[in-house]
């Protein structure tokens, strides 16, 4: 029985989500911003949490693998690779699918730092490197009011929407 549904609809949804600690002797990166703080994020690439969940944001609306099937921590390849480029390729494969991004929803959850005076930064490179209008991209940032690994400042998380549409 057929549900009138095809994987050749026009338009899907994907949802991404990435967690890392923070650590001593890296660079913050959020969005392939520099962001000023004591401490970078963990990762077998550059750690940028916020990248990361849009990569696999668009890769579940795509139908693509996840970004540690594309990209997987094993790859020396990988290792310290700047996610900007991560993200790139990925919307490269997306759009040789089929797929173009309409829309991106992410909220970064930080205890610190505070985010307000980057979220326009990380709004515009993330429009770049999606190559669309920033008015297409918003960037949110929530505390962790004290709770879990998060709201003690160990740790910083990122949660991503994107809409597409068939090309």
């Amino acid at each position: 029985m057929s549900d009138g549904l095809t994987t050749e609809a026009i338009a899907r949804v994907g949802i991404g989500t990435d967690l890392h600690r923070l650590t001593d002797g890296r660079p913050l990166l959020l969005g392939h911003v520099r962001i000023d703080h004591e401490q970078g994020l963990a990762g077998h690439s550059d750690g940028d949490v916020l990248l990361h969940a849009v990569i696999d944001a668009i890769a579940g609306a795509a139908g693509l693998p996840d970004i540690g099937e594309m990209f997987p921590d094993t790859d020396q390849r990988y290792k310290d690779a700047d996610s900007g480029r991560l993200l790139e390729r990925t919307m490269q494969v997306a759009r040789q699918h089929g797929w173009d991004v309409v829309n991106v929803d992410v909220v970064v959850h930080a205890e610190r730092p505070r985010l307000s005076g980057y979220k326009t930064a990380i709004q515009a490179e993330v429009a770049r490197l999606l190559a669309i209008d920033t008015e297409r991209v918003s960037i949110k940032a929530k505390t962790g009011e004290g709770l879990d690994a998060v709201g003690r400042g160990e740790a910083i998380g990122c949660t991503a929407v994107v809409g597409m549409k068939r090309i």
